[in-house]
C-alpha cells in the first residue's frame, strides 16, 4: 500500500517561512518525479514545484526564487522550503509521486495559512 504523508503546515505571518515534508511508504521514490501541488478555496489544484529523479527542478512562476523543493531518496522524503510567504500562498498543499508507467499517488494534504 502506497502512502504519502505531508506535515509542516500551519499558520504563518506574511514574510515568514515554512518547511513542508512528505514521507512516502510502499514505493521507492528514486524513480518517481515528486511534486508539490496546492489548492486554494474555489480554485483548481496547481503545480507548485517538482523534482525529477535526476534532481532537475521545475517551479511555478509565482513561487520561483521563494520556494525550494528537495528530495532524499534514501529516507523517502521530499521537502518544500517556502520563504517570503504571502497571503496568496494560502492553500492546502499536496505531495505527489508520479511515474509514467507506475502511476500517480497523492497525499492527504496539509493546510498552509498566511495571515496576520
Amino acid at each position: 500500500q502506497v502512502q504519502l504523508v505531508e506535515s509542516g503546515g500551519g499558520l504563518v505571518q506574511p514574510g515568514g517561512s515554512l518547511r513542508l515534508s512528505c514521507v512516502v511508504s510502499g514505493i521507492s521514490i528514486n524513480i518517481y518525479t515528486m511534486g508539490w501541488y496546492r489548492q486554494a478555496p474555489g480554485k483548481e489544484r496547481e503545480l507548485v514545484g517538482s523534482i525529477a529523479p535526476t534532481t532537475r527542478t521545475n517551479y511555478a512562476d509565482s513561487v520561483k526564487g521563494r520556494f525550494t523543493i528537495s528530495r532524499d531518496n534514501a529516507q523517502k522524503r521530499v521537502h518544500l522550503q517556502m520563504n517570503s510567504l504571502n497571503p496568496d500562498d494560502t492553500a492546502v498543499y499536496y505531495c505527489n509521486a508520479f511515474h509514467f508507467t507506475w502511476g500517480s499517488y497523492w497525499g492527504q494534504g496539509t493546510q498552509v495559512t498566511v495571515s496576520t
